[in-house]
C-alpha cells in the first residue's frame, strides 16, 4: 500500500502523509465509480453545468487559500498560485457555460432517409493521471469537461499533491458531484496499471512525463482504451530581425522563471539572429539576476523552489553536464546553500547538437539561447528536437512572423505571445509531445460517443 507524502520544498520538511489504497480498495473504486456512472449520466446537461459553475465560483472565492496550499505543497510563488486556482475556475465555468450546447444533437443531411441524427453520448468511467506542477489547471484540463459529459472519474494525482488533490475532490463534491462520480485516489502506478486494464474504465488521459505516457499507451492500447496524452516539451521561440530585442528578452527571462521554469510549453529554447544576439542574452542575464528567490509565500519573491530537491538536483546535473560538453554559462546553475530544493537560474549559450542539452527538456528556471544566420536555420533548429508541444515566433511584420510560425512543427503556434492557455482554445502537442487534445470543444470530444441515429422512410 503506497503512501504519499507532502513535502515542503521550501523547508524540505515533510508536513503530511498520506495512506495509500490497498489492493481491495481498487475493486471498491472501480465498482462505485461504475455505478454511479449509470446515474450520473442521465442527469441533465444543464443540471450537470449548474455544478460546474458553483464549482467555479468556490475556485474564485478560495483563490488565496488554494493559492497558498500549493505554493506551500509544490512552491510556485504565491501570485503565480492563486492566478492558477483562479485559471482552473475559469475552465469549469466555460464547460458550465457552453458545454450544454456541445452535448446537443446534431440534425445532418437526411441523405435520403427521413433523418440523420448525431447523439453525443459520454463512455463511462475514466482514469485521469496528474501531474504537480500545474496541481489544478491540469485536473480541470482533464474533469470539467469529461463531468460535463456525463463521464466518472478516478482521479490519481502526483504523489506531492495529495492535499491539493482532496481539496479538489471536496470542492467538487461540495458543490453537488456525487461522492463517487469524482473519486481521489492515492494509488500506485501497478494499480493505476490494473485499472486501466479493467473493463469497467473506458478512457485514460496522463499528463507527465514521456516514460509514463508512453507505458500508459502501451497498456491503454492493449486494452482497446483511449488515452489522451499531453507529455514533455522542449518549445522553440523565434526572434525575427524586426522585433523589440529589449522587451521580447525581458518576455523571455520572465516566462522562464515563471514555476521555476517547471512547465513544459515554456519557451526552453529561444533563436535570435547572430547580430543581436549578445544583447539579447545580456538582458536575459540582468533579469535573471535581479530575480529574487526565495519563500513562495512571500509575495515579493520571483522565484521560488524547485518541486523537491531531487527535481532542483537533476536540473544542476544538466547544468553541468552542457557546460562539461562545452556550453557556456553566463549566470546561475548552482544549488543554493540553504534548506529547500532552490538554484540560481541558468543562462546557457553555445549549446549544440552533440551535447544532452540540445534535444532534452530542462523543466527548471534555465534559458538556452541560441544564435542563427537565418531565418530557415531557426526553423531548422526548431524543428530538430523528439517535441512538438508549442512555439512562438516574435516580430513586427505580422504577415512574415505568421508564415513563420506555419513552418513549426509543433501543436500550437503563436505569434507575439508564448503559451498562452485558455478555456476555449485547444491544448496538446504533436511528436512526443503526445496526442489527444484538452479545452474547448476539443476536449469535450476525446471521451464522447458520437453515435449515429437514422430513421429510414417509409
Amino acid at each position: 500500500m503506497t503512501g504519499f507524502t507532502t513535502t515542503n520544498p521550501t523547508t524540505g520538511r515533510t508536513e503530511k502523509e498520506f495512506a495509500g489504497l490497498d489492493d481491495n480498495g481498487v475493486q471498491d473504486v472501480l465498482a462505485r465509480s461504475s455505478a454511479a456512472y449509470s446515474s450520473w449520466r442521465t442527469l441533465a446537461a444543464q443540471e450537470r453545468a449548474a455544478i460546474l459553475e458553483r464549482v467555479a465560483d468556490a475556485y474564485d472565492e478560495r483563490s488565496r487559500e488554494l493559492g497558498e496550499l500549493i505554493a506551500t505543497e509544490m512552491g510556485k510563488p504565491l501570485q503565480q498560485a492563486i492566478g492558477e486556482a483562479e485559471l482552473a475556475g475559469s475552465i469549469y465555468r466555460w464547460y458550465a457555460q457552453h458545454g450544454p450546447d456541445l452535448l446537443r444533437d446534431e440534425q445532418l443531411d437526411p441523405q435520403g432517409a427521413q433523418e440523420s441524427l448525431v447523439q453525443t453520448e459520454p463512455i463511462g468511467p475514466l482514469v485521469g493521471v496528474m501531474p504537480w506542477n500545474y496541481p489544478y489547471y491540469q485536473v480541470a484540463r482533464f474533469v470539467a469537461p469529461n463531468l460535463m459529459a456525463g463521464n466518472t472519474i478516478l482521479l490519481k494525482h502526483a504523489e506531492i499533491c495529495a492535499a491539493s488533490s482532496e481539496v479538489m475532490a471536496e470542492i467538487l463534491h461540495t458543490a453537488g458531484v456525487p461522492q463517487d462520480a469524482h473519486i481521489n485516489l492515492f494509488a500506485s502506478h501497478d494499480q493505476i496499471a490494473d485499472m486501466i486494464a479493467d473493463e469497467r474504465i473506458r478512457g485514460v488521459s496522463l499528463t507527465g512525463s514521456e516514460r509514463a505516457g508512453s507505458a500508459v499507451a502501451a497498456n491503454a492500447g492493449k486494452h482497446l482504451k483511449k488515452s489522451v496524452l499531453e507529455l514533455g516539451g522542449s518549445d522553440p521561440l523565434i526572434v525575427l530581425d524586426d522585433a523589440d530585442l529589449e522587451r521580447v528578452a525581458r518576455i523571455v527571462a520572465t516566462a522562464r522563471l515563471s514555476n521555476a521554469g517547471q512547465a513544459c510549453n515554456s519557451p526552453k529554447r529561444v533563436f535570435v539572429p547572430r547580430e543581436s544576439v549578445d544583447a539579447f542574452v545580456a538582458t536575459v542575464v540582468e533579469v535573471f539576476e535581479g530575480a529574487t528567490v526565495g519563500d513562495p509565500l512571500d509575495e515579493s519573491v520571483d522565484v521560488g523552489p524547485l518541486s523537491s530537491v531531487g527535481a532542483r538536483d537533476g536540473v544542476v546535473e544538466q547544468v553541468e553536464r552542457a557546460a562539461q560538453q562545452g556550453a557556456r554559462i553566463h549566470t546561475g546553475g548552482d544549488a543554493l546553500e540553504k534548506d529547500g530544493a532552490f538554484m540560481r537560474p541558468a543562462v546557457l549559450t553555445g549549446v549544440t547538437r552533440e551535447m544532452d542539452a540540445y534535444s532534452e527538456e530542462i523543466f527548471g528556471p534555465v534559458a538556452v539561447i541560441h544564435a542563427v544566420d537565418s531565418v530557415d536555420e531557426a526553423v531548422e533548429l526548431a524543428n530538430d528536437v523528439p517535441y512538438g508541444l508549442s512555439g512562438s515566433v516574435w516580430g513586427t511584420d505580422l504577415e512574415r512572423a505568421q508564415e513563420v510560425a506555419d513552418r513549426l512543427d509543433v501543436g500550437m503556434a503563436y505569434v507575439n505571445e508564448h503559451g498562452t492557455t485558455l478555456p476555449g482554445l485547444p491544448f496538446g502537442g504533436v511528436k512526443r509531445s503526445g496526442f489527444g487534445r484538452e479545452l474547448g470543444r476539443w476536449g469535450m470530444g476525446e471521451f464522447v460517443n458520437v453515435r449515429l441515429r437514422r430513421t429510414a422512410v417509409e
